[in-house]
């Protein structure tokens, strides 16, 4: 195991904390906030330190941190204390490169939506517009400011209730729900680093929440000491609600694979066990949980 890099802080540089914070807590999703002054100046920017943190009401939070360099406020933060309304739009992989550009420190008043190229689009329930070529955009009301710290690179937590939702139609899937396969989203890594939702960095994973799982503790020493099988393979096992009964043990030792392994290395039980546990972990990754504990169960019963 590698040694241990321990960070005070206090004791470090602020510049250097939020670049280890950005590093470290990622990938981030990406609030693309439009707002407005009092004299009606349109504001685009976006803000990586942003989530959804409630449902009923529907609430989400982004923070636009006072600048490390001057500590002056963002002019998002300042439009939304002179009018409470904020638009979030959600960024896909098209627009990541008119999203970065309307990130650059352009004076106040000067809009965002004409120097990246987007396209304003009215909202209805609040004055800010929302863009166009967003896959989805929030209408939202501020509800709340909190006002972290007045020091350089403090946040300022600012309370967004949607109020309405667009959704762009073809991000739908044959049932009317978001299909993330289509969304193509983007999340913030910390420097100049993004990545990319699509995929093969997309997968899925059986949520516990929909059973009991065992749990990694109930699943036999051999297993849970595997020299093969990782931690992630252990959790996927431990979702499981039951060991496999006798018969569906017996039922995999008459499977081709099985047979074929059993009797090719009958006469050396350790690196049988393993080569069994190699191919249930192949059958985990295909996601056949159920098969790949009768495999191992089956190890087990071979000593």
């Amino acid at each position: 195991m590698s040694a241990t890099k321990t960070i005070d802080p206090t004791a470090i540089p602020q510049s250097d904390l939020h670049a280890c914070l950005l590093s470290a807590v990622a990938p981030r999703p990406i609030c693309f906030a439009s707002t407005i002054d009092a004299e009606g100046n349109v504001n685009l920017s976006p803000f990586s330190f942003f989530n959804v943190f409630s449902s009923n009401p529907p609430v989400m939070i982004f923070s636009p941190a006072r600048s490390g360099r001057d500590n002056s406020l963002k002019h998002s933060h300042q439009n939304v204390k002179e009018i409470p309304e904020v638009v979030i739009n959600i960024v896909d992989f098209p627009l990541v490169e008119q999203m970065s550009l309307s990130s650059t420190a352009y004076e106040k008043g000067v809009n965002e939506f004409v120097k990246s190229g987007l396209t304003e689009v009215a909202s209805e329930k609040v004055r800010p517009p929302r863009v166009a070529e967003a896959p989805i955009s929030f209408e939202c009301t501020v509800t709340e400011i909190i006002e972290l710290a007045d020091t350089p690179g403090a946040g300022n937590l600012i309370l967004a209730k949607v109020e309405l939702i667009h959704i762009n139609s073809g991000f739908l899937d044959n049932s009317g729900k978001l299909d993330p396969k289509k969304l193509d989203l983007v999340g913030r890594m910390g420097g100049s680093w993004y990545t990319r939702a699509s995929g093969d960095s997309l997968f899925e994973i059986p949520k516990p929440i929909k059973n009991k799982g065992i749990g990694v503790d109930q699943l036999p020493k051999g297993i849970r000491n595997s020299s093969v099988l990782t931690g992630n393979n252990l959790g996927r096992l431990g979702n499981m609600e039951q060991l496999p009964i006798n018969g569906q043990i017996e039922e995999i030792a008459k499977d081709d694979e099985i047979k074929m392994l059993t009797k090719k290395l009958k006469d050396n039980p350790s690196k049988l066990k393993k080569e069994l546990h190699w191919v249930a972990q192949q059958i985990l990754n295909e996601n056949n949980t159920e098969k790949a504990l009768a495999i191992l169960m089956y190890a087990e019963k071979l000593g």
